[in-house]
């Protein structure tokens, strides 16, 4: 917002009166002229131009101060400073370069809602912090990476569906927070939407019988946490470890969007925050979209 220039214009004093001799009024068979409306005390209007000084003086500072604060930072402003609220501290995040003429996954032409950027580059970075998983960082995994996720029973079940499924790449990260939370992320692409729609709801559906769920996991409820994530084209799935839970509890999801599959675990002892499970699903469902 630009400043206002405020500027005081000074009062003009009356012109004084032509001096009239006593004698001469008295001699001239003119009439008097008639009496001229009083004046204003000189020492009256200089108070008015004082007053109007101050006034404006005192709001342009107090505009001055409204403006400040609405610049600051709430944290800088004394008395508004505010506690954080958990989240984690990600770096900007930006959408990477397509191969020349290649859509968007939800475009006009692109049935297969195919992501056509490489997918490596899809992966939510670590947070700042964060202390890297050398086995899992960023780059091209084995499905066997992904598998090792879920309890050991499913494992060989699972590896067969995907062999039968068109899976095409595996790409995973994962870190660990100064807070103790770990986390891991997996994205799978197949060759088409229905093929990665049909291995969500092969794992998801499996859940509630106790099939498919994350290794140390014994049985799992609904996780309403997300479900205010709005990103177009994308349905984020997710699920937590039901109480009572052993050392540490387990919160995931599925983010299915077009034809690549994520699959966001987190776990924590004494229980993963809900604040960062949920930045951390709607950030790689962003990503996706």
């Amino acid at each position: 917002m630009s400043e206002q220039a405020q500027t005081l214009t000074e009062v003009p004093a009356e012109p004084e009166p032509e001096p009239t001799s006593v004698d001469a009024a008295a001699e001239s068979p003119v009439p008097a002229p008639a009496p001229r409306r009083p004046r204003k005390p000189r020492r009256v209007l200089w108070g008015i131009v004082r007053w109007t000084a101050a006034l404006l003086v005192c709001g342009g500072a107090g505009a001055g101060a409204a403006l400040g604060i609405t610049a600051m930072e709430r944290t800088e402003v004394p008395g508004l400073a505010t506690e954080s609220d958990g989240r984690w501290e990600y770096p900007e995040l930006s959408l990477p370069a397509l191969p020349a003429g290649a859509p968007r996954p939800f475009t006009d032409g692109n049935d297969g809602e195919v992501h056509h950027a490489d997918l490596r580059k899809l992966l939510l970075p670590a947070p700042a912090g964060a202390t890297a998983d050398p086995k899992l960082d960023g780059g091209w995994v084995g499905v066997d990476s992904h598998l090792a996720m879920l309890a050991e029973k499913d494992r060989r079940e699972v590896k067969e569906y995907l062999a039968d499924s068109a899976l095409r790449h595996v790409a995973a990260r994962g870190w660990t927070t100064p807070d103790g939370t770990t986390t891991r992320i997996h994205l799978l692409r197949f060759s088409s939407v229905a093929f990665s729609e049909a291995y969500r709801d092969e794992v998801t559906g499996g859940l509630f019988r106790g099939e498919r769920l994350p290794a140390g996991v014994e049985s799992a409820v609904l996780d309403q946490s997300t479900e205010d994530i709005d990103v177009p084209n994308v349905a984020p799935y997710a699920y937590q470890e039901e109480e009572p839970y052993g050392p540490e509890q387990t919160r995931w999801s599925f983010v299915q969007a077009g034809d690549t599959l994520a699959v966001i675990t987190l776990s924590r002892k004494d229980g993963v925050p809900t604040v960062p499970f949920q930045q951390t699903v709607a950030l790689q469902a962003q990503l996706l979209g």
